[in-house]
C-alpha cells in the first residue's frame, strides 16, 4: 500500500488558517474516497472530512462544516484540507487516509490553535 504524507500543520492563533496537503512520497495514488482524521490528545480518532475521486461529492463532520473545505488537485496528485476560523478545540493530530480502498496510516501533522 502507498504511504500518504501529510503536511501543512503548525501553531496558529483562534481564528487563523492552516492548509493541510496529503500526497504520497515519490509515487501517484488513487482512490475512491479519501479522509482528513484528527485525533486530540486522550479522544478518538474521528473523520472530520471526506471527499470522492472527482470532487463531486464532499462530506463533513459537524463541527468542522462551513469552516473546513477538503479538495483534490489531480495534476498534484494531492489532498488538501483548508482549516478556516479555527479554534482551540480543532487543536489534534490530523491525518489522511485512502476510505477506499482502505488506506495505512500515515505520521500526521500537528495542528495547533492557541486561545
Amino acid at each position: 500500500q502507498v504511504q500518504l504524507v501529510e503536511s501543512g500543520g503548525g501553531l496558529v492563533q483562534a481564528g487563523g488558517s492552516l492548509r493541510l496537503s496529503c500526497a504520497a512520497s515519490g509515487r501517484t495514488f488513487s482512490y475512491k474516497t479519501m479522509g482528513w482524521f484528527r485525533q486530540a490528545p486522550g479522544k478518538q480518532r474521528e473523520l472530520v472530512a471526506m471527499i470522492n475521486s472527482g470532487g463531486s461529492t464532499t462530506n463533513y463532520a459537524d463541527s468542522v462544516k462551513g469552516r473546513f473545505t477538503i479538495s483534490e488537485d489531480n495534476a498534484k496528485n494531492t489532498v488538501y484540507l483548508q482549516m478556516n476560523n479555527l479554534k482551540p478545540e480543532d487543536t489534534a493530530v490530523y491525518y489522511c487516509r485512502s476510505l477506499t480502498p482502505v488506506g495505512i496510516w500515515g505520521q500526521g501533522t500537528q495542528v495547533t490553535v492557541s486561545s
